[in-house]
C-alpha cells in the first residue's frame, strides 16, 4: 500500500514529526505505527536501510511526497 493510503491513519503528532524530520531515519516506534496503519513493515524492501542507530529511511518518492504535503502541494486522503 502506498503512503497516500496509510498517511491519514497515522496520529497527527506522527505526521507532524515526519514532516519536520523528513528524510531522517525513522524511529522504531514510528515504523511500528506505520505498519499498524497498513504501511510497510520494518523488514519490507520499501525502506532504505538505516545509516545510523535510529532506524530505516523513507525512499526518495516518499520523501518528495511528504515534502509536498508539508508545503500544501499534495492532497491527502482522509
Amino acid at each position: 500500500m502506498s503512503i497516500e493510503h496509510w498517511w491519514s491513519k497515522l496520529k497527527p503528532s506522527t505526521r507532524t514529526w515526519l514532516i519536520e524530520n523528513n528524510g531522517d531515519e525513522v524511529p522504531a516506534d514510528v515504523v511500528a505505527e506505520i505498519t499498524a496503519a497498513g504501511g510497510p513493515g520494518p523488514s519490507d524492501a520499501w525502506w532504505i536501510p538505516p545509516t545510523g542507530p535510529s532506524g530505516p529511511c523513507f525512499p526518495d518518492e516518499a520523501v518528495d511526497w511528504i515534502e509536498a504535503v508539508g508545503n500544501g502541494e499534495a492532497s491527502v486522503r482522509t
